[in-house]
């Protein structure tokens, strides 16, 4: 079992297969986006080079993520090798293109997907991410529901945009039996202009939701990154992550791996090694599990740990759509 400096287990990576995106949502995607050649990527052995070592090591579940992961070719193919070593695999997607793949999620043993919407306004949906796409979106949400598929619907909640539809998604959950996840928005945007995470904090937003809903708090689970509730009457739930205030980084039992290959210890942490230029250089599977194993018994505390650690280099945070979130 891996475990970090703090003697936890660590058994979930985050797996961010590209950095492409066909949405250019502004909280996540810098205006200048220079996306990567095909060389710089992980390729699907690579990724399996890493992947199997981990699970062999005790990590039990794995998430997909990008940029948007459906724009990498052939990802079924990498799905369907990752279910035969994970006992879990989920994915975060923007919907735009994941309808036509939805029936074959279940043979796979995928049945948890996390779907990013940040409004239900087609207008503000295109100011938002520059696309008009919502449509798309909508119906991939019908479709996965169609498929008795759980759904954690993802809105990243940002001051003078969103906050006036917290009251609308929340009304989803009365008849969709879906966990609407409300986001307090961070600052891995990279542009470096204003976020709104220190305002509109977990804690308004559960104020503010609080306001016209009974909120009927539920048991998390165990290294739960939500705050979850249930609305009386409603077949779905609420649940509210404080990405910004960092409120269950004492639990923390993730890793992550970049398009790039770079391992991040740490959402506000930079790359602490890169297993793709392990991997090219000749390195097999101990001594890539050895070099990870180092990191983690470097790794920061908490997220604001791992933020002061970051800001002693001087260097800018990667974008939401470099890191994957």
């Amino acid at each position: 079992m891996l475990r970090d400096a703090h003697n936890r287990i660590i058994n979930y990576v985050r797996l961010a297969v590209t950095d492409r995106c066909n949405l250019r949502c502004t909280y996540c995607m810098p205006e200048n986006m220079q996306f990567l050649q095909r060389r710089e990527l992980l390729t699907y052995e690579e990724i399996m080079a890493v992947m199997q070592p981990l699970a062999a090591a005790g990590v039990s579940k794995v998430r997909i993520t990008g940029g948007e992961p459906f724009l990498r070719k052939d990802l079924m193919q990498l799905l369907t090798r990752l279910s035969a070593v994970f006992s879990e695999i989920s994915i975060t997607t923007n919907g735009v293109l994941t309808a036509p793949f939805i029936p074959q999620f279940k043979s796979l043993g995928i049945t948890n997907i996390n779907l990013s919407l940040d409004t239900l306004q087609r207008d503000k949906f295109k100011q938002i991410t520059h696309r008009d796409q919502l449509p798309a979106v909508m119906h991939t949400l019908d479709n996965l529901l169609e498929h008795d598929l759980h759904v954690k619907l993802n809105m990243v909640v940002m001051g003078g945009v969103n906050t006036d539809e917290l009251f609308d998604f929340a009304a989803l959950t009365a008849a969709k039996p879906i966990t609407i996840r409300f986001i307090e928005e961070m600052p891995f945007n990279g542009q470096g202009h204003a976020f709104s995470g220190q305002q509109w904090h977990y804690q308004r937003i559960l104020d503010t939701l609080g306001s016209r809903y009974e909120l009927q708090k539920l048991t998390d689970a165990p290294h739960s990154t939500s705050l979850n509730y249930h609305i009386p009457g409603h077949k779905g739930k609420i649940g509210v992550i404080a990405a910004y205030s960092r409120t269950f980084c004492g639990s923390c039992n993730r890793i992550r791996i970049t398009p790039t290959g770079g391992f991040k210890t740490c959402l506000y942490g930079h790359d602490v090694l890169n297993v793709r230029d392990l991997i090219r250089s000749g390195a097999g599977s101990d001594q890539l599990m050895q070099e990870i194993q180092y990191a983690l018994n470097s790794r920061a505390a908490n997220g604001f740990e791992a933020e002061k650690e970051a800001k002693k280099e001087n260097r800018h945070w990667d974008s939401m759509s470099m890191i994957g979130g």
